[in-house]
């Protein structure tokens, strides 16, 4: 259940980036079953590229005082289109491709970080439970 309302989680992030990047810094030609597909990528990129990219520039993000984070989500992004548009999801940055993306992973990562923020019980598996005293 997690993994789904994670998905769905990822998928409305990268429709708001879509919406709000659309014909000036991100192209999407695909339609809703590719934006599925596209959010799939994205959350498998980020599970598996993340903690390493992290590990492996920690001093970095230490000395940048966490700034360098933006750069790595820009790279994951990055990632994330060149896959899906060797799949052919219909999603391509537009140049300089590294603007697109750091623009596409900012939106992303906010309406990411606000829905994770409202579903973090159903995120936690957590349920209300109503005690009776």
């Amino acid at each position: 259940m997690k993994f789904i309302l994670r998905w769905v989680i990822n998928m409305v992030a990268l429709y708001a980036a879509i919406a709000l990047l659309r014909n000036t810094y991100i192209i999407y030609t695909g339609n809703w079953i590719d934006l599925i597909w596209l959010a799939l990528i994205f959350g498998l990129v980020n599970a598996i590229l993340r903690p390493p990219f992290k590990a492996l520039s920690c001093l970095l993000i230490i000395v940048t005082l966490g700034l360098f984070t933006l750069v790595i989500n820009a790279l994951l992004f990055a990632l994330t289109g060149w896959i899906g548009s060797q799949f052919g999801v219909g999603f391509t940055l537009q140049a300089p491709w590294f603007i697109s993306a750091f623009l596409g992973s900012l939106i992303t990562t906010t309406i990411s970080l606000v829905l994770s923020l409202i579903l973090r019980d159903e995120l936690r598996g957590r349920r209300n439970k109503k005690h009776n005293s």
